[in-house]
């Protein structure tokens, strides 16, 4: 097992993995910029080490400037959280080359699930359902001519990355060369690769998720699914688990259909197999994300294991003690996120607290909100025996969470929980753009 390990993030969820590595007895080197220079993940960690201005390129996403902080601290491992580098074939690269262990899968491994338009033909290859679509185009005018075979509506979507960027919806042929363009410069600006291809739009359709871990030796546990439908400009605003859309048989045929991928791959680690659920029970291949998701603390909750301690063993080459027929799903579990709407000072905080409330943050009273980074404040999470419980736990938690100073979204998470097609269960990828907010 690894006796130090540094933390590639901040926010909360590098206080996530610190909080993680205590319980385990292991040591933390945390890395900030000049404008975390006060956060929290770095007066937890252990040690810390600054790495750069507060822009991300000249930090949080300098895979040079990470890994020798590694190797001048002595860390034996790189966790690299969620977002930022997490999905980055460079720093998994200079790890294996500098015998540091990447917390999470080889580099390989990365380089194929990275690249959205060859993870559809491996998913195709390997018998996981895939939506209707096209290769990468070479231009808009290919676009226009294999929007006209596949039909309207359709998604254009970037071969890189991840988080809702160079994805555009298209609903009539007079729309797609302006989509496919401005999906190309955003996805070139965000990821260096402004590569498109076409999928057919399944819906209305649910947003479901299956969590799974991998070890070295081939062993593959599914933990349960997410459905993760609430989103505004495809990013995610609350989570359940289990989805009320999924009874025991589809779940089964969503595990076996997530055990294909990862061994299609030869996966390690944690990771997320995400499909697009319609109304008629098939569900399509989207993609896989090789890494921790946000809101993973929702299956912690309800299967009782700790994904990030996991990932950490896995790293190390320790085999699950556990098999899938030991995994069951206990109760309900809902994470609304909240976000800041704008930079500030966080002049009150008060955290609802009570059985199984979790705010998992990095705020403070006093805390003030930087305009480099991710939106996110925190994320409120709630467990219990039922759904009906668990709503309404979350809506007595949303009323109970203060954070003046800060213009955030708890407002519209309580309308969210209180809408009645979120309480029937009866919502999709569209609930927010529905509801006209």
């Amino acid at each position: 097992m690894f006796s130090k390990i540094l933390v590639a993030n901040r926010g909360e969820i590098a206080i996530r993995i610190i909080r993680s590595c205590k319980e385990m007895g292991i040591a933390t080197v945390s890395v900030y910029s000049e404008a975390d220079n006060d956060s929290m993940h770095v007066a937890l960690a252990d040690q810390s080490i600054c790495i750069g201005s507060a822009a991300p390129s000249d930090s949080y996403l300098n895979a040079e400037r990470i890994v020798s902080a590694a190797l001048a601290t002595g860390a034996q491992a790189i966790h690299p959280g969620y977002g930022f580098l997490s999905e980055n074939t460079r720093l998994a690269e200079l790890c294996e080359t500098h015998g540091v262990a990447f917390i999470g899968p080889p580099s390989t491994i990365l380089a194929k699930m990275g690249d959205k338009d060859a993870a559809r033909r491996i998913m195709a290859a390997a018998g996981v359902p895939i939506i209707p679509g096209t290769d990468i185009l070479e231009d808009e005018k290919a676009a226009v001519e294999a929007a006209e075979k596949i039909g309207y509506p359709l998604m254009i979507k970037a071969r890189a990355g991840g988080g809702g960027k160079g994805i555009r919806m298209v609903s009539a042929p007079g729309e797609i060369e302006n989509a496919f363009l401005t999906a190309s410069r955003e996805a070139q600006g965000a990821f260096g690769d402004g590569a498109l291809y076409i999928e057919k739009r399944v819906y209305p359709a649910k947003h479901i998720e299956v969590q799974l871990i991998a070890d070295e030796f081939g062993k593959i546990v599914c933990l349960g699914e997410r459905e993760c439908s609430i989103q505004r400009n495809n990013q995610k605003l609350l989570e359940e688990t289990p989805s009320p859309a999924v009874g025991a048989d589809l779940r089964e045929k969503l595990y076996d259909a997530s055990r294909k991928a990862a061994k299609a791959v030869g996966y390690v680690n944690a990771g997320t197999v995400e499909f697009l659920l319609d109304t008629d029970g098939n569900f399509y291949f989207m993609e896989m994300n090789v890494r921790l998701q946000v809101e993973h603390a929702v299956t912690e909750q309800v299967t009782g294991i700790d994904i990030v301690k996991w990932q950490i063993r896995i790293a190390a080459g320790v085999s699950f003690d556990f098999s899938q027929e030991d995994i069951s799903l206990m109760g309900n579990s809902i994470e609304c996120r909240i976000n800041a709407a704008s930079v500030g000072k966080v002049e009150f905080l008060h955290v609802p607290g009570g059985p199984r409330v979790r705010f998992d943050s990095a705020m403070w009273t006093g805390y003030v909100v930087p305009p480099y980074y991710d939106s996110l404040l925190g994320k409120l999470i709630v467990h219990a025996a039922s759904r009906e419980e668990a709503i309404r736990k979350m809506h007595a938690a949303l009323c109970e969470l203060v954070i003046d100073g800060v213009p955030n979204n708890i407002d519209e998470q309580i309308e969210f929980v209180s809408d009645e097609s979120f309480q029937r269960g009866e919502y999709y990828t569209d609930f927010v753009m529905k509801r006209g907010d």
